[in-house]
């Protein structure tokens, strides 16, 4: 590994913390990197929820960085005091109005690892049933049901573009053809 010998901070707002890093490689060479940081210690969660075995939950929500509503599966930072499964859950009921009675961690991603200091949690919800959280959302989600059986044509249509919740769709469609 890279020794580091400084990070610093060099730029900070709500969302995101901006650090430079000097590293120093196995080679003697010298490089000055800069990564966005965690902006929550406590990480991330994207929830599969499976409101049978065909049939996943997507939400429909607007994505600032693209100026449009997107379709993809609730998610949010884990609180202090939650552990993933537990956050999972809470977020599904803020976002799609269900809780599940399994939740089950399928896997952790990053997004880009070279300069994005950010995993997230990909957690699998069945067994769901109604109830509603408020959220933070400033406007109600739609919640879309989408066969599992069909992500080609979600990703196709080009309404669902984030790269998280189309890797969490096929790892789900895997791990429940792997159960079977």
């Amino acid at each position: 590994m890279p020794i580091i010998h400084r990070k610093a901070v060099i730029a900070e707002t709500r969302q995101f913390r901006i650090e430079s890093l000097h590293l120093e490689f196995s080679s003697g060479e010298f490089r000055d990197y800069e990564r966005l940081a965690r902006g929550s210690a406590t990480g991330a969660v994207l929830v599969v929820p499976m409101l049978d075995n065909e049939t996943v939950l997507l939400v429909r929500e607007y994505a600032a960085g693209l100026h449009r509503y997107e379709l993809g599966l609730p998610k949010g930072k884990i609180d202090a005091g939650e552990d993933n499964l537990t956050a999972a859950n809470r977020e599904l009921k803020e976002e799609v109005g269900y809780g599940a009675k399994a939740l089950h961690h399928l896997h952790t991603v990053s997004l880009a690892p070279a300069y994005l200091e950010h995993t997230i949690d990909i957690i699998l919800a069945e067994q769901l049933y109604p109830e509603r959280l408020l959220g933070d959302e400033p406007e109600e989600l739609e919640v879309v049901p989408w066969s599992i059986h069909q992500i080609d044509a979600l990703v196709t249509n080009g309404e669902c573009t984030e790269a998280r919740s189309i890797a969490a769709l096929f790892l789900t469609a895997s791990h429940l053809r792997n159960r079977a």
